[in-house]
């Protein structure tokens, strides 16, 4: 078997899971740089006659090789599911601003008329009269939910621009593999995930706040998982858990596959009122959950 073969083999291992007449699977992608070794995916099943969620599977330091490119192993990992799969949920937007891909001539925003620029300058002038914001939005590279985040939620939740320096490469690399899926994506956030579940699990805000932090993010991340675990929430192999406080990108990779699961129960917040239908906008657990919720 050639080496390019026998790497898309590896990556099709058969998935250990409790019987159940149903499964149905949510996968969960955090990207890093395509020459990166640093993308994790997550396979969660959810068994509807038992009311169980499982991780059954995470794939860490997802990277390319001399002839099997990183995205092609992502590729791989979610068509292996494809049969039983709900959604993917990325932790990065894959298209890019309405302003980059717009046909019209253009008048400049100042003077533009399209729905998703007339809904930024409303947010600009709501945001003059209660504090004056230091900078005036660029339409070619942040989004309009971008600005919701920053502004709308109980907290303010910062999110790099998908066409930000930290950003644009993760958007063009998601775009890549996202165009060639068989499946509905979406976009997740992991920490406004993680904020929303943490309450409902009647978690501390210093428990929560900051899962990416150099000192006190593994702590935040281990005191989650105990939570899912105590609460009969989700079901993860010591040896996966263990993984996932030590690396971040594995447990982000976990949240987007949970926001997937949440946006199947209809636990998802719906775009505000008035929000650009032609926008993007990324999944988050709707406020005010409850443990029940996860279960019912």
């Amino acid at each position: 078997m050639s080496q390019r073969k026998a790497s898309k083999s590896a990556a099709r291992s058969t998935v250990t899971s409790p019987a159940s007449s149903k499964v149905i699977r949510f996968i969960g992608v955090s990207l890093a740089g395509g020459k990166s070794d640093k993308a994790c995916v997550a396979v969660l099943e959810y068994y509807p006659e038992n009311k169980k969620i499982f991780l059954s599977r995470l794939f860490e330091k997802i990277k390319s090789d001399e002839t099997i490119s990183g995205d092609l192993k992502i590729h791989e990992l979610v068509l292996q599911n494809a049969d039983t799969l709900k959604y993917v949920a990325f932790d990065t937007p894959w298209k890019l601003p309405n302003c980059m891909t717009c046909q019209l001539k253009c008048p400049g925003y100042e003077n533009c008329h399209q729905p998703h620029i007339e809904w930024m300058w409303r947010h600009q002038e709501d945001r003059l009269k209660k504090k004056r914001p230091k900078k005036l939005f660029t339409p070619y590279t942040q989004r309009a939910v971008e600005m919701y985040f920053a502004t709308e939620l109980e907290e303010v939740f910062h999110i790099h621009h998908a066409m930000g320096a930290n950003t644009a490469p993760l958007l063009a690399r998601a775009a890549f593999i996202q165009r060639r899926l068989p499946v509905e994506c979406i976009e997740a956030f992991p920490k406004l995930t993680l904020w929303r579940m943490g309450k409902a699990l009647n978690m501390m805000k210093s428990q929560i706040s900051d899962h990416r932090a150099a000192f006190g993010g593994d702590e935040s991340r281990a005191q989650f998982i105990q939570a899912l675990n105590e609460n009969n929430i989700a079901f993860i192999y010591h040896q996966d858990a263990k993984n996932m406080v030590e690396n971040n990108h594995a447990f982000e990779a976990f949240m987007c596959g949970l926001t997937a699961f949440l946006k199947y129960r209809n636990l998802t917040q719906d775009r505000p009122k008035g929000f650009p239908a032609d926008e993007d906008w990324i999944e988050f657990p709707q406020e005010g959950l409850k443990i029940k919720d996860f279960v019912a």
